[in-house]
């Protein structure tokens, strides 16, 4: 598809725009160049797996542990990082401790899986994930120093755990 502003480009931003009052919708289909001239700001297509390889490193923290090997498979943490996949279950024991960083940033500080309820659904949130919650922001809060509110938090998690 040719740029709908110059006429010239190949059109590879696609926008749709919402007209009020009535919020027709409106598609357009311009260039970057002119994209860029309508202020519009265009971010490159970043591939999956450095997403994932970003993720990896920053959640598991140390160089050092990129050099430790699984006794049984044989794998580095480092294959571990560049392909994303384990070699063998004892691999969850062998980088134990790089693993828990990961999965605690992605499970929002728990370190086992707490399960995610749509929104639209409004149902509770489990009692696991309210913990984990509090006790991510007691950390967060005592970080910055708001003692106050990390007093809260505490407060708040042990009527929780008392239930």
């Amino acid at each position: 598809m040719v740029c709908q502003r110059c006429n010239k480009a190949q059109a590879t931003v696609h926008l749709t725009d919402i007209v009020p009052p009535e919020g027709e919708k409106r598609e357009r289909h311009v260039c970057e160049r002119c994209a860029a001239e309508e202020g519009l700001i265009v971010q490159k297509h970043e591939p999956i797996a450095a997403i994932l390889d970003s993720f990896i490193k920053q959640a598991s923290g140390s160089e050092k542990v990129v050099d430790v090997a699984c006794p049984e498979c044989g794998m580095t943490f480092r294959e571990f990082r560049s392909h994303g996949l384990l070699g063998c279950p004892n691999d969850y024991d062998a980088f134990e401790r790089p693993l828990t960083a990961l999965i605690k940033r992605a499970q929002d500080g728990a370190t086992h899986h707490v399960g995610k309820t749509p929104a639209r659904l409004g149902a509770e949130p489990s009692i696991h994930v309210k913990i984990a919650k509090l006790k991510r922001q007691i950390h967060e809060a005592v970080e910055v120093e708001d003692y106050e509110l990390a007093a809260r938090y505490r407060d708040t998690l042990a009527e929780l755990e008392q239930s």
